[in-house]
């Protein structure tokens, strides 16, 4: 990855055998391999010394636990990990990316919301406030799928938000307060055009006056915006039987879904996108191909004035000066210092560190530790300033825009949560091992980082990024692919494999706040 490495990564299916002389006129021209090594593996480049620092990406990713020869396979097993990088002294708001030329007249088909925002597609969401009742909610969206959706051709889904909060819960501790504005926000995201409606149980902690306060938010209907939200209460009295939950929560559905059905797509500027970008099951190509392209698009979207998030603190936190001294301004550095210094404490309550990220599947795919996969996980947030960054659970606001950092653990479902809440209306996910990945809620692309995976997983991939480790196609040109497939995608004139069957991943709520 750089002149400096002293290590590379086995690109071919199936690895190498041993024996096998390494070609090219690379600092590894030459070298016989002493072991087999297996796809996205590394082989040390020369004789590593015990103790000495092993190089990818021109950072260390370990240090050698005793002497690797020339040749041989280098795992996770033969490397000690660096430790964490203190979060003092370090470089603020130090690199000053040049001014790109804005990216001008490109355009998609989107709704435009009340609020100014815009979405990609056109949802009824029912918002939960408890897990109680989402057996119910269930019941109900599939009839007003069965019922309903036929007789509002414009309206391109129902779902349920459901979630495992609203009771049981320390609703008062300081940290409760992650939760309850990640479904607040959630319940506001651009894709679900201002239609708030709200099905409780009615005796669970997390009220719907506490989840979504009069006045918090417009009011699409005719109603007094004090009033709150539209609720039905399951324990109310008027409810006999279950039939007559579900009528009520089907009747209650149909204006919103009038009103949703009189909406139009029209002609936006690409500076209404919020996209969101996330890894998983990510392997050694993540950071060669999928990921490096996915931040020159991330670059493109911000040319265009769009926003653009990247999140996952636990992948980042090895990279943390290449965040602080991206930053925009010294007020930025100092926001992600403070997210990152939060998640450290909340790891360390846990007796547990950022090692514990790596998965059995990183490392099977290459990946050696979490410094490893920091540097390629980082790379897709492109090379633009972080203008703004947010915590757990926050929503952007109209005049934030550029790129983003979202604090989010790293977790899939976790971070598609809290980008949801922050106010994606479109996701990138790049994958190496594989992952069937989805959400209800918003249109996911799907990056496969190799062409074995995209071969085996045709129709569940939407883009092959391994075509760049192929040598068929740059990173430039996979960029640009993403940006127009984003462009199309939504604008509803492309779906995505995800939508085509129907893959989802359940709303999974980051609750540091203690459970009773």
């Amino acid at each position: 990855m750089r002149d400096e490495d002293n290590v590379a990564i086995v690109a071919n299916d199936g690895g190498l055998p041993e024996g096998t002389l390494l070609p090219g006129a690379v600092p590894g021209a030459g070298l016989t391999l002493r072991d087999k090594v297996p796809q996205g593996h590394k082989v040390a480049l020369r004789d590593l010394a015990e103790g000495e620092v092993v190089l990818r990406y021109g950072v260390p990713i370990g240090y050698a636990l005793k002497p690797i020869p020339a040749g041989s396979w280098v795992h996770e097993r033969l490397l000690q990990m660096p430790s964490a990088r203190a979060l003092e002294g370090l470089p603020i708001a130090t690199v000053k990316p040049p001014v790109a030329e804005p990216l001008d007249g490109y355009t998609f088909e989107g709704y435009r919301n009340r609020d100014g925002s815009v979405g990609t597609r056109n949802i009824l969401a029912i918002t939960t406030t408890v897990q109680c009742v989402a057996g119910v909610v269930a019941q109900a969206v599939s009839r007003i799928k069965a019922e309903l959706l036929p007789l509002y051709p414009n309206v391109d889904d129902v779902i349920g938000l459901e979630h495992s909060y609203g009771c049981g819960v320390a609703i008062d501790a300081p940290d409760a307060v992650i939760p309850i504005r990640t479904l607040k926000n959630i319940s506001l995201n651009p894709n679900f055009g201002g239609e708030v409606m709200v099905v409780s149980l009615g005796c669970e902690k997390l009220q719907p006056a506490r989840l979504l306060p009069p006045g918090s938010f417009p009011i699409t209907d005719e109603r007094d915006p004090a009033s709150g939200p539209e609720t039905i209460c399951l324990q109310d009295d008027a409810h006999v039987g279950f039939m007559s939950m579900l009528d009520d929560i089907l009747n209650s559905a149909r204006p919103h879904l009038a009103r949703l059905n009189a909406r139009r797509r029209e002609t936006v500027p690409a500076s209404e996108l919020v996209v969101g970008v996330q890894c998983g099951g990510s392997d050694a190509f993540s950071g060669v191909t999928a990921n490096p392209a996915v931040g020159f698009c991330a670059d493109l979207l911000v040319r265009a004035g769009a926003t653009i998030m990247f999140s996952e603190n636990t992948e980042v936190r090895d990279a943390v000066e290449q965040l602080t001294s991206r930053a925009a301004t010294p007020e930025v550095a100092e926001a992600i210092i403070r997210e990152l210094g939060w998640y450290d404490r909340y790891l360390d309550r846990g007796r547990v560190d950022r090692s514990a990220n790596t998965t059995p599947g990183n490392k099977a795919g290459g990946l050696s530790n979490i410094a490893e996969k920091a540097m390629g996980s980082i790379i897709k947030s492109g090379s633009s300033a972080i203008a703004h960054v947010l915590a757990p659970g926050d929503k952007l606001r109209q005049d934030q825009r550029g790129l983003v950092y979202a604090a989010t653990p790293a977790s899939d479902f976790i971070c598609g949560t809290l980008q949801l809440a922050a106010g994606m209306n479109l996701h990138i996910f790049t994958t190496g091992r594989g992952t069937p990945y989805g959400l209800d809620e918003c249109p996911v692309v799907k990056v496969a980082t190799r062409t074995d995976l995209a071969r085996r997983w045709h129709d569940l991939m939407d883009v092959n990024a391994g075509r760049i480790a192929d040598g068929e196609a740059t990173i430039e040109e996979t960029g640009w692919e993403m940006f127009k497939l984003l462009l199309d995608v939504a604008s509803g004139r492309r779906k995505t494999w995800a939508e085509h069957w129907k893959l989802h991943n359940s709303l999974v709520l980051f609750n540091p706040a203690p459970v009773t």
